[in-house]
């Protein structure tokens, strides 16, 4: 069993933002030259998600609309009572879609769904410099 663990960098501009980022995925597997195993993703910070959808525009103003309709920007928030940024809603809308995830790989490939690719949602108000970590483990 080997780990190999990276990191990819985005830069996102302050607003709900859907980032495919399977390319940089499957990059970071190849150049792992492990066969099997699993990929894992992270993203550290309580404002951004990880999921795996199918990435094209009429989802991704589906998924935005949920989240505004679900957690909408303008509620009161206590956490703007401790900090005033303006982003209780962008919290709470990382916690239910959540900062990780994982992938199996099989024969050097991910094993995702022929209109599955995995993507960073920036939920934040403000631009961010986000760090994604990819861990494979396998063999």
């Amino acid at each position: 069993m080997k780990i190999v663990t990276s990191e990819t960098f985005l830069q996102t501009g302050g607003r709900f933002e859907i980032i495919d980022i399977t390319d940089r995925l499957t990059e970071a597997l190849q150049k792992s030259n492990l066969e099997e195993g699993q990929l894992h993703i992270f993203v550290p910070g309580s404002t951004a998600g990880i999921t795996a959808i199918e990435y094209e525009s009429g989802l991704i103003k589906d998924l935005e609309e949920f989240f505004d309709r679900t957690v909408p920007k303008n509620n009161r928030y206590h956490h703007e009572d401790a900090w005033h940024d303006g982003n209780g809603h962008s919290h709470i809308r990382s916690s239910l879609l959540k900062t990780q995830m994982s992938v199996p790989f099989k024969q050097g490939e991910l094993m995702l769904g022929t209109w599955q690719q995995v993507v960073f949602v920036e939920f934040d108000n403000k631009p961010r410099e986000r760090r994604i970590i990819i861990q494979l483990i396998g063999q």
